[in-house]
């Protein structure tokens, strides 16, 4: 026990003295958090819309102020014509085409009904499909509020005089905002990276300065001299993702709607694991740039695979299996669920047994791969 508390002091005074560890405890989580909400953003805006009114009333010109007042449309002029605002789009000013029929005021006080053209950017598809979406409930809502005036009759041509309407309600996240299912990935990633990281590069840094030969050549145990290594790298590991909490909590008025110790245990487990991770990549390297390389290859699947940007129902059903070996995965599902819905512990069994196994691979497998007579 001497022996390993003499490797973690060690330990612990390296890194005190190394400012760029120090400073990237508080720089990491605030930059990170600072920017990427704002930045890996869901909404779209700006979207170039051309409107050809073939009607001038006042429902046309009512349903035309209604979209440019819209925050996520920028009306462009579109001539009078189909053609003209086709142009636009073929020179890359419009995203969208609306036309506005001719009799479109008549036929909605008459009929209840009407039919409008949006035509849509292939080019740009992102834009034009979720601007299409965007302009779809708007033109929907702005027919709602003709209907609940009165200004139009109900759709008579199968018979009802009556209209079902259905009102989602969100129970979680009632506002749909993008930056409370964003942070709570990012905190997952700020983890990732203290863990995978950090600890990727400390083992291959002492080798390359030579002070490992010394460790080897000692009768520490390599069971004391790589928990040594992970200790440090798991307290700052739970620092980074309390002052994570705390720029959640004050920046984006993020409230865990879970408990904190739960979401403590998970991150714990987590940073064993993702520490081993690192060490696994340190003792099978020979230098600081292959440890680096092999750990952003590896940092760059997990991230863009564990359901961060993309969710992973919507991912082939080959990807979604890779998923399952992918410890970011779990705990990015862990703590949107924790923040926003208020699972407890029972809930997130399968995911903490999981986390668990990875934890004891990554470890078990950095210690058998670690040869001190190398």
């Amino acid at each position: 026990m001497r022996t390993f508390l003499f490797l973690l002091e060690k330990e612990f005074k390296q890194i005190l003295r190394n400012r760029i560890i120090l400073a990237m405890i508080i720089a990491l989580p605030t930059i990170q958090l600072a920017i990427l909400p704002h930045a890996a953003t869901y909404e779209i805006r700006h979207i170039n819309l051309a409107v050809v009114d073939n009607d001038h009333s006042t429902f046309s010109s009512k349903l035309t102020g209604k979209l440019s007042a819209s925050r996520y449309f920028n009306l462009v002029s579109a001539g009078t014509s189909y053609e003209e605002a086709l142009a636009l789009v073929e020179d890359g000013v419009a995203h969208l085409i609306l036309e506005i029929p001719p009799h479109f005021e008549k036929e909605l006080r008459l009929l209840g009904k009407t039919q409008l053209m949006i035509a849509v950017d292939a080019v740009d598809g992102t834009m034009g499909s979720i601007g299409s979406s965007y302009l779809n409930q708007i033109i929907q809502d702005f027919s709602m509020r003709l209907l609940a005036d009165g200004e139009i009759a109900y759709p008579t041509e199968i018979g009802l005089q009556t209209r079902t309407e259905v009102i989602p309600q969100y129970r979680y996240n009632t506002q749909l905002d993008y930056k409370t299912y964003m942070v709570p990935g990012i905190l997952v990633m700020l983890l990732t990276l203290v863990g995978g990281i950090l600890a990727a590069l400390n083992i291959v840094s002492e080798k390359e300065q030579g002070t490992l030969e010394q460790i080897n050549v000692s009768p520490a145990p390599k069971q004391f001299y790589l928990l040594a290594k992970v200790i440090p790298f798991w307290i700052i590991g739970l620092l980074t993702l309390g002052i994570g909490l705390l720029i959640a909590r004050f920046m984006y008025g993020i409230v865990l709607a879970g408990s904190l110790l739960t979401l403590y245990a998970f991150a714990a487990v987590y940073v064993v694991a993702f520490t081993g991770f690192g060490l696994l990549i340190s003792v099978s390297s020979k230098t600081q740039q292959q440890s680096m390389f092999i750990a952003f290859f590896f940092l760059l699947i997990f991230f863009l695979m564990g359901g961060l940007f993309t969710p992973i129902s919507s991912m082939p059903y080959w990807a979604q299996v890779i998923t399952w070996f992918n410890p970011t995965a779990y705990l990015i599902d862990v703590v949107r669920l924790i923040v926003m819905k208020g699972s407890g512990f029972a809930d997130l069994l399968p995911q903490f047994f999981c986390i668990c196994g990875f934890a004891v691979v990554f470890n078990v497998w950095a210690i058998f791969g670690y040869d001190k007579t190398a």
